[in-house]
């Protein structure tokens, strides 16, 4: 810890222990004045006279305390600027030095050249994971007898308690209109092939 931080450590210490005295006076100054209700209330004037002058006295503690405290929480501030500008123009400089470092070693040509590689080895690396996974998923397709997959699907849900949907095991039964959508399709065909004839 610097100089200066501990200098501001002590101002705010200092401002604390100041506002804590003036709320110790303000609540003298309430019992006070408390204690001079009852000497009038008694009727007795000498006294009340005493409480009377101890209320004010620690009424002027408590603002003298404040305006104090108060003063020195305002140089605690700009002592607490500073230090705050001293570690940021610290940190300024490192990373200005930094900077001149960085910039000393940089060549944009060099620079562009790897950027453009990058670009280009990225490319690449999209075109041949595009092709390995439609390769994979294909293979994966073929690979796999559809009789297997449905037996293993009923097995597991066997185990498992579950009846399985007759469309889930057998999706072309699910549309018995598939002789229409071949016939619609070679319709379609002959519709073409006329309309290229004229």
């Amino acid at each position: 810890m610097s100089g200066l931080e501990k200098s501001l450590f002590n101002l705010k210490f200092t401002a604390k222990q100041l506002n804590r005295q003036a709320a110790k006076a303000g609540k003298d100054e309430a019992a006070e004045k408390n204690k001079l209700k009852k000497a009038i209330q008694q009727n007795h004037p000498d006294i009340a006279k005493i409480y009377a002058q101890n209320a004010i006295r620690k009424q002027n503690e408590k603002l003298n305390l404040l305006r104090l405290g108060s003063r020195i929480d305002a140089v605690a501030s700009r002592v607490q600027t500073a230090v705050t500008m001293r570690q940021v123009t610290g940190s300024m400089a490192g990373v200005v030095r930094g900077m001149e470092g960085a910039m000393k070693s940089m060549d944009l040509e060099k620079i562009s050249a790897v950027m453009d590689r990058f670009e280009t080895q990225f490319e690449d690396l999209d075109v041949a994971t595009g092709y390995y996974e439609n390769a994979t998923s294909s293979a994966t397709a073929v690979g796999t007898p559809q009789d297997d997959v449905d037996r293993l699907i009923g097995q597991v849900a066997d185990e498992a308690g579950v009846e399985l949907q007759q469309e889930m095991s057998a999706p072309e039964k699910a549309t018995p209109s598939g002789k229409v959508t071949e016939e619609e399709r070679e319709e379609g065909l002959g519709e073409r092939l006329r309309a290229l004839r004229n």
